[in-house]
């Protein structure tokens, strides 16, 4: 059995030889090698935006650990960098748009790129590090959900208290169903593109969903996130709803293959509600990755453990790898998934 078959079998419900196992945020700032090439490039974006750079990073954390997946290297905000928002990474807090949506005027007047000329780079990426793969492993294509795009939009940035889309979804619900639908399309449209250019499973990454009420998420974030999947073209789907252990159930009919789960939730608890509906991706403390390879390996026994001894279970962290984490704790997490599932 290949690495390839064995995600994709699991993804498929499928015994597979041994769990699985990729991460988020696998490719990126905790490896020495991408720093390097981070120095070089001068941002952050314009790695993104060249596909051979993108295909490098991609590959680097391959090279290293013996991971059952590649996760193209790139960013959830791709997609509104290209509507014109003016996006730039300010040192320390993360992602900023200059011309953020506030009103029902500011949203009317956004226009949906165009995927082949603005966002072609990243079908780009895909097609080369298909190419550069070669067979050793999937390749996994992601987009953010409308929800968690559109908070980024209307906030400007990152949010604690989420004042600015909330007050819009309460105040102007109509309009921000304009935007959420807006977003839908056109990340059906993105994650189609990634998926004809090669990629084997796409992720939804849903990063805000759970920061909002039982009958707000199945209307702003759910709703969209099940008209993106209506649009794919076939290809297994992974949801992951940051803080959405409560919706499980919700999640598992929205038409996604697997479903990510966060630490706070219990994996074996989780597989009980879902049932065979779909895999379950998940769920090691990123924080875990600071500790001992001893106690590495312990807490990645015990989530085995508690998942128990059915098909479909796909190892990964509740979110993603953090920058101070040291790569040979990584390399202790994935040969211990490995080891102890070994059937």
């Amino acid at each position: 059995m290949t690495d390839k078959s064995r995600l994709l079998k699991a993804l498929a419900r499928e015994p597979v030889d041994t769990t699985p196992v990729w991460m988020m945020r696998q490719a990126g700032r905790y490896l020495p090698e991408y720093r390097a090439l981070r120095e070089r490039a001068g941002s952050f974006m314009a790695l993104c935006q060249d596909p051979e750079a993108a295909c490098e990073i991609t590959l680097q954390p391959l090279a290293r650990f013996d991971l059952d997946a590649a996760i193209l290297f790139s960013d959830i905000l791709t997609i509104p960098a290209a509507m014109g928002l003016g996006l730039h990474f300010v040192p320390g807090e993360g992602p900023h748009f200059d011309c953020p949506l506030r009103t029902p005027a500011d949203i009317d007047g956004v226009r949906a790129p165009d995927i082949e000329t603005e966002l072609g780079y990243v079908a780009a990426a895909v097609e080369l590090t298909k190419r550069e793969l070669n067979g050793r492993a999937p390749l996994i294509g992601f987009a953010g959900s409308p929800w968690t795009l559109a908070t980024y939009m209307v906030e400007g940035g990152p949010s604690k208290i989420y004042r600015h889309i909330k007050a819009l979804a309460y105040d102007e619900p109509n309009a921000l169903h304009r935007l959420l639908g807006l977003l839908a399309d056109t990340t059906a449209a993105y994650l189609n593109a990634q998926i004809r250019a090669g990629a084997d499973a796409v992720q939804i990454f849903d990063t805000w969903g759970g920061t909002l009420s039982t009958s707000a998420f199945e209307a702003f974030s759910l709703a969209y996130i099940r008209r993106i999947i209506q649009g794919l073209d076939p290809a297994p789907v992974i949801v992951f709803t940051k803080g959405g252990g409560g919706w499980l159930e919700l999640l598992a009919a929205s038409g996604a293959h697997a479903l990510g789960l966060d630490q706070t939730v219990d994996i074996g608890h989780a597989r009980q509600r879902v049932g065979d509906r779909v895999a379950l991706q998940g769920n090691a403390d990123p924080a875990l990755l600071y500790a001992r390879p001893d106690a590495i390996r312990r807490e990645v026994r015990a989530i085995i453990r508690r998942y128990g001894e059915h098909p479909g279970h796909i190892f990964n962290l509740g979110h993603g790898v953090t920058p101070e984490v040291e790569p040979d704790r990584v390399a202790a997490l994935v040969d211990a998934v490995h080891e102890y599932s070994a059937r």
